[in-house]
């Protein structure tokens, strides 16, 4: 099982502009990082900083990546493909949080998804393994994909992702840390939208493109 989470989300939200949950509990704000590869930038820990819960969804590549990220905001993680060494064995494959009324279903490759979501009850959920940010919706279950945060790919840009959560609120934000564009700017709903292929069940034959070299 993963590590339980530690300490307490911040009591003022001022460095992420986010709005703070003990004046308004109807929205939380969820920060999403994926596939660190050991590197946690100082550009992801500003955007995320001021979040009620972050979610890493694997490659983490060291421990200390996420002793870092329980200071800023309780921590859920999975490890990944790279994470092998001895300290990796704490984290699950899986994990389902549930925050603000919604169920969370992390894992890090998509195409290991070995459930229907929307059968059981599940509203998002979280991947990575592919470094391509995206979300899509698929039988009424978000697919979020907060791309890599860590060692730049190719051309691809280095992201992380938030998630407001609230009473009839669901609503992603992919934002490009700077490396391939102004530093902290969101990447629009529409092109977000469409870097992430609408996901297969599992009753599927055919699984949405989810790739990592």
């Amino acid at each position: 099982m993963s590590p339980p989470s530690t300490g307490k989300p911040p009591a003022v939200l001022a460095p992420g502009g986010f709005p703070n949950l003990q004046e308004n509990g109807s929205t939380m704000i969820v920060g999403i990082i994926s596939d660190t590869h050991g590197l946690l930038r100082p550009e992801a820990c500003r955007r995320l900083a001021g979040v009620h819960h972050i979610i890493h969804a694997g490659d983490i590549g060291r421990p200390e990546v996420i002793a870092e990220l329980r200071k800023l905001a309780p921590t859920t993680a999975i490890r990944g493909n790279i994470d092998r060494d001895a300290w990796a064995r704490d984290y699950a494959k899986t994990a389902c949080v549930r925050l603000a009324g919604r169920s969370i279903h992390v894992l890090h490759n998509l195409k290991e998804l070995n459930l229907d979501p929307s059968a059981v009850g599940i509203d998002v959920v979280v991947s990575g393994h592919s470094h391509r940010p995206g979300f899509a919706t698929a039988g009424g279950v978000l697919y979020l994909n907060p791309g890599s945060a860590g060692p730049r790919r190719f051309t691809l840009p280095v992201t992380v992702a938030t998630l407001e959560l609230g009473s009839g609120t669901l609503r992603p934000h992919i934002h490009d840390l700077g490396l391939a564009g102004r530093a902290g700017e969101a990447i629009p709903p529409a092109q977000a939208a469409r870097t992430i292929a609408s996901p297969a069940l599992p009753s599927q034959r055919s699984a949405p493109p989810n790739r990592a070299r």
